[in-house]
């Protein structure tokens, strides 16, 4: 009985949802809004790899953007579940962010996005 409730179960993940254009559209902006902000694109492309930053670090890296609002775009990205934040118990606190697995998945998207772009300055020169 196990194995079949475990067939059952990989095969309801399996499935794929069907879209029409209009919920192709609406899925596709719903995930453009969790990265929209000047900042979220940067701080993901920090942390992409399996990169561990700590906040101080990401601030640092982060040129021109304050603490409020690095602090606001990471708390963001966490509710999200794009980053996952430690915080490690010692004094002083030292907290910590990384990509969840879910979040490190957007690489390759976002990959393909640069190499779109990279594609259409390559068109526009033909012109």
């Amino acid at each position: 009985m196990d194995s079949t409730n475990q067939k059952v179960s990989a095969s309801r993940k399996a499935k794929r949802k069907t879209y029409t254009p209009l919920s192709a559209a609406i899925d596709v902006e719903a995930c453009f809004s969790m990265l929209e902000g000047r900042w979220k694109l940067v701080i993901l492309f920090y942390l992409f790899g399996g990169q561990i930053q700590r906040f101080s670090d990401l601030e640092k890296r982060v040129t021109g953007i304050s603490q409020k609002m690095l602090a606001q775009q990471l708390r963001q990205l966490e509710a999200d579940g794009i980053v996952e934040r430690t915080v490690h118990q010692q004094v002083p606190p030292k907290v910590d962010y990384r990509m969840t697995p879910w979040g490190q998945e957007l690489c390759p998207a976002l990959d393909a996005m640069l190499k779109w772009a990279e594609r259409r300055e390559i068109h526009t020169l033909k012109r």
